[in-house]
């Protein structure tokens, strides 16, 4: 039988291993993004390791995450990530510049080479051919440095798309549909890979936004084939040079598969409180809304904008709507101002906000109280909006534009014929004026630190035996939002590992701190899915300062796994689901000779206060085994 496409991008990229599913691998990395809510901890790192220069072929360091500045952290954050680039031979995406995975893909991404990128939406990439994997800081440190990245070689679920989406229906409707058959844990595990004769369709933005979404299905990655129509799209941005065709086989193998005719999608919307909440629009229309926001990585394209412009010109905003608009990029700013499309959209009511992550992370626009907010976004956990109580719904632009017209959640299939969009006809500027190269030799660059940028804790080791309370019991798809929370008042402070640690699971239980402290550390137990969600370290790197050692749930999600290991906290699973309802929060727990059962591959056991042993498991390998008694990646590399 054929290869697949990721088959073939991950052989070309093989450090070690065999590509067998369940196997450990070392793949090397060609390109690294950073995101400056992520990207200050991960360059703290990349500095721990000594390396003089980034050792890949690109590196780039984005400012879209923490860009409201109401005090001096996020704007002292922005310094030191400059003064970082420019020292370590990186590039540098200043403020305003756009959102990490839309300028990526425009001005860097290349078909056939990996990215590993400290945010878990970087499978943006996948969208031009790319093998793009989301990923914990330190994982993108380590590359950054010369380092191979571990990974368990996942099935390939090949997705055959057939036929072409109906009026009205997007790309986004694709990644809903395929969230509504697989739910958020469906692509735990496995690379997506879409093929087909649907596929030549969709232009590179429609297939961006499929892309990018697949990280709500848990999925490693998720990619298309390098086509003419990827070949169009890089030449547009002036770089038809790094395009090459790439396909998968015409007899490829793959583990899984499912097929979807796009000609028979409908406009969908993923309900509060879950990206796999999905049902037609039609069967919530009429629920009244109160904001809806356009925007995100995953739907701020040129055309993502101008269809919501087309619907919206000549015609307001619905009174009782906030409409918000961000832009993808400078580049996309720029489209819609030459092209008209921003003034139709200022005309309509609409709120232009720079180019940013902005209210898709909580960085602003929080919703009103019991409020329904409507938004192009890719994720709607419970709270990520800034205000507790509200619900929101994830749509298209499509959608998005017909709701914040008619005030209620609307099937814009009832608003008549699609209207023609204004057409782009100049040329994108492609500048890049604010995106700073890196100098040949910045040796000799001094690093800016600001007084909110504190050392990075270190783990002690993992003991013999550990013993303690659990501190913690929760459920079924516990989001890193939940572990880590997002939004105003906490991204500031992702360089202080000391002051961030006091918002660990805040959503969940606000006195977790406190009594974590108190307790001298202990256990988080959890259910199935835990930590699915952003790639952010410090769901990890938190509750390690505040003292936890290990956590024991029925499953994990890939990257927050991957976190856990390389901060030194030990990830285990009930080996019986059943044995979850055992134990209780507050009781008193011991895992006897953990360090001597995992270094020899024996059996590991809960054990509870009247001796009862729980079995444990995991799928830990001897490296990653060593990483954990080592108290994690940076102290491991340190002994190496």
């Amino acid at each position: 039988m054929g290869s697949t496409l990721a088959g073939q991008i991950l052989a070309a990229h093989l450090v070690s291993g065999t590509l067998s599913v369940g196997e450990e691998i070392a793949i090397r990395i060609d390109q690294t993004l950073t995101q400056d809510a992520t990207g200050t901890m991960a360059y703290l790192q990349f500095e721990a390791m000594g390396v003089p220069r980034v050792r890949t072929e690109v590196s780039v360091s984005y400012v879209d995450h923490n860009m409201l500045q109401a005090g001096f952290e996020n704007a002292d954050d922005h310094r030191f990530l400059q003064s970082i680039a420019r020292k370590y031979g990186i590039h540098f995406s200043r403020p305003g510049n756009g959102i990490c995975h839309q300028v990526h893909l425009e001005r860097f991404g290349a078909p056939g080479k990996t990215l590993l990128g400290s945010d878990s939406h970087t499978p943006t990439g996948g969208g031009v051919g790319m093998l793009a994997i989301g990923a914990g800081g330190l994982d993108v440190a380590v590359a950054m440095g010369g380092g191979a990245f571990y990974l368990t070689v996942p099935k390939i679920l090949g997705v055959k798309l057939t036929g072409a989406l109906q009026p009205w229906v997007s790309g986004k409707d694709v990644i809903l549909e395929m969230l509504r058959r697989r739910s958020v844990k469906g692509g735990v595990g496995r690379i997506v890979e879409y093929y087909g004769p649907g596929v030549a369709s969709l232009t590179v933005p429609q297939r961006a936004t499929i892309t990018n979404m697949g990280a709500e299905l848990g999925a490693t990655t998720s990619l298309f084939p390098s086509d003419d129509a990827t070949r169009a799209f890089l030449e547009s941005q002036g770089r038809g040079a790094v395009w090459t065709p790439l396909a998968a086989d015409a007899d490829a193998d793959y583990d899984e598969t499912l097929e979807i005719d796009l000609s028979t999608l409908v406009p969908l919307a993923a309900a509060p409180h879950s990206p796999d909440a999905v049902q037609p629009v039609a069967d919530n229309a009429g629920t009244v809304v109160q904001q809806v926001c356009v925007g995100s990585c995953t739907n701020s394209s040129y055309y993502d904008l101008a269809i919501v412009a087309a619907v919206l010109r000549g015609k307001t905003v619905h009174p009782d709507v906030s409409l918000t608009v961000s832009p993808g990029s400078k580049q996309v700013y720029e489209m819609i101002a030459e092209s008209g499309v921003l003034a139709d959209l200022i005309a309509s009511g609409a709120r232009i906000l720079e180019s940013g992550c902005g209210p898709c992370i909580g960085m602003g626009q929080a919703p009103p109280s019991d409020s329904i907010s409507v938004r192009t976004f890719n994720r709607n956990f419970p709270g990520r909006s800034g205000t507790a109580s509200a619900g929101v719904f994830l749509v298209s632009p499509e959608v998005a534009a017909a709701t914040a017209l008619t005030g209620t959640l609307t099937d814009p299939r009832t608003l008549g014929a699609l209207p023609a969009v204004r057409p782009f006809t100049g040329a994108a500027n492609l500048a890049d004026q604010l995106i700073e190269a890196p100098a040949a030799d910045g040796s000799a660059v001094e690093i800016i630190r600001g007084p909110n940028i504190k050392p990075l804790p270190i783990h002690p080791g993992v003991p013999a035996t550990l013993t303690g309370e659990v501190l913690l019991k929760v459920g079924d798809n516990i989001t890193t939002d939940h572990i880590m929370p997002a939004g105003a008042k906490v991204l500031p402070l992702r360089s202080n590992i000391p002051a961030i640690s006091q918002y660990v699971f805040e959503r969940v239980d606000p006195t977790f701190p406190a009594r974590a402290q108190t307790a001298g550390g202990g256990f988080v137990i959890g259910g199935a899915n835990y930590g699915q969600g952003s790639s952010r370290e410090h769901a990890a790197l938190a509750p390690m300062y505040l003292g936890v050692t290990a956590v024991i749930v029925k499953s994990f999600a890939r990257i927050h796994l991957a976190n856990l290991i390389n901060f030194g906290i030990i990830p285990l699973t009930f080996a019986n689901e059943a044995d979850y309802d055992r134990v209780a929060q507050g009781t008193r727990v011991t895992l006897p000779d953990i360090a001597a059962r995992l270094r020899a591959g024996q059996p590991v056991v809960l054990e509870l206060p009247d001796g009862t042993q729980l079995p444990l498991a995991h799928a830990l390998t001897p490296r990653q085994v060593t990483i954990i008694l080592a108290g994690g990646l940076l102290n491991s590399m340190r002994e190496a």
